[in-house]
């Protein structure tokens, strides 16, 4: 077939040849995220700022996003996402081939809720205090609770719980959840205790142990293909390197870096004991700190840590209503003081769906995942 193309192709003129060649493009992308015929029937995302699509913003907390310039690159503006556009998982709903994002469960009017759920929120983390200095969130226990209300109307919807097993056997479960249990809870000295209960290593461990639980209770409600993303080096974000980098430094504090290191190889070994133990599961590790400028050399002709796209309330670290941001946004890494650009997402998801680098996911990368 290609072939007979290339032959025709050869003998055209060069209008006809431009015209071929789109509808090569076309073709080529509609295969790629084969639209409307997803590769899982559903997907179920949990976690905090980094998914979050607008589940905050009614709630009565400074971890809100739904206002300009946030959303100033996304499709109709300012949805509650923390970044200039879309999110890492938006792109990776989009190469499973979703019609559509997935709604927040804050809001799921008019979206079909067997196809799936956003259950994210900004603040949030897998402990129950993180975060809430700056108000309410829906820290991973509570949006497991909802994930539970949810399953009760797919049940209702398919037919009976036995119905609704099947079908959420087959989901992809995404999980990126953590940074704030460091964040906006063991970096906060003067608000949370945990610095002084726990050494880096206790704290991981006991972080870690408390995730185990929080997953083996999403598998007892059906889940069974789980992507778990690890912690990125929040030693590097913008709001680290002014609250306790040195001063007139622009480099990484180390201190935090290794903190959720240990955190990241310990959730490391728990994937690896949960494919051992749930053998009617899979699971992938996805390590999100192996995504630096080492690795990806796209990265260091980006403007880097201290340089936000947005101008900043210095309190909070988030962009100031209204007001306008830098224009080459795909140019930088980070869009305020803790989010990443678009473009940075955008690397994250195809790090983490179809992996050039062995080591950022584990066993497996997401494409691999959810085939089987």
């Amino acid at each position: 077939m290609f072939l007979i193309i290339i032959e025709k192709f050869l003998t055209m003129g060069s209008e006809k040849k431009l015209w071929l060649v789109v509808i090569i493009l076309l073709v080529e992308i509609k295969v790629q995220h084969c639209v409307g015929n997803p590769i899982v029937p559903c997907l179920f995302i949990f976690g905090d700022s980094l998914s979050d699509c607008g589940n905050n913003n009614k709630l009565p907390t400074l971890a809100r996003a739904n206002f300009l310039p946030y959303g100033i690159d996304f499709p109709g503006g300012p949805t509650g996402r923390f970044t200039n556009g879309k999110t890492a998982i938006d792109f990776i709903t989009e190469d499973l081939g979703f019609s559509h994002l997935m709604p927040p469960y804050a809001n799921t009017s008019g979206f079909d809720v067997v196809e799936g759920v956003n259950y994210a929120s900004g603040a949030g983390g897998i402990r129950k205090e993180t975060g809430t200095h700056a108000g309410p969130d829906m820290n991973l226990e509570l949006q497991i609770n909802n994930h539970k209300v949810i399953i009760s109307q797919i049940a209702a919807k398919l037919g009976g719980p036995d119905k609704a097993q099947q079908h959420l056997n087959k989901c992809l479960y995404y999980i990126n959840i953590g940074s704030n249990d460091y964040i906006n809870n063991y970096f906060l000295r003067n608000t949370y205790s945990t610095s002084r209960t726990y050494t880096p290593e206790q704290y991981a461990e006991a972080l870690v142990q408390q995730y185990s639980q929080q997953i083996r209770v999403l598998h007892q409600t059906g889940a069974r293909k789980f992507s778990i993303n690890g912690l990125g080096l929040v030693g590097c974000i913008p709001q680290a390197i002014t609250l306790r980098g040195k001063i007139g430094s622009s480099t990484c504090v180390e201190e935090d870096n290794k903190a959720v290191l240990i955190f990241d190889d310990k959730l490391r070994i728990l994937v690896d004991q949960l494919n051992k133990d749930l053998t009617d599961s899979k699971f992938v590790f996805v390590d999100q700190a192996m995504i630096k400028s080492e690795n990806y050399p796209m990265l260091k002709g980006m403007k880097g840590m201290t340089n936000r796209c947005c101008k900043v309330n210095e309190k909070t670290g988030q962009c100031n209503p209204l007001e306008v941001p830098c224009n080459n946004r795909d140019l930088h890494i980070f869009w305020d003081s803790f989010h990443p650009t678009e473009a940075v997402h955008k690397l994250m998801a195809k790090s983490a769906f179809y992996s050039s680098i062995t080591k950022i996911t584990f066993p497996m990368d997401i494409s691999s995942l959810v085939k089987m």
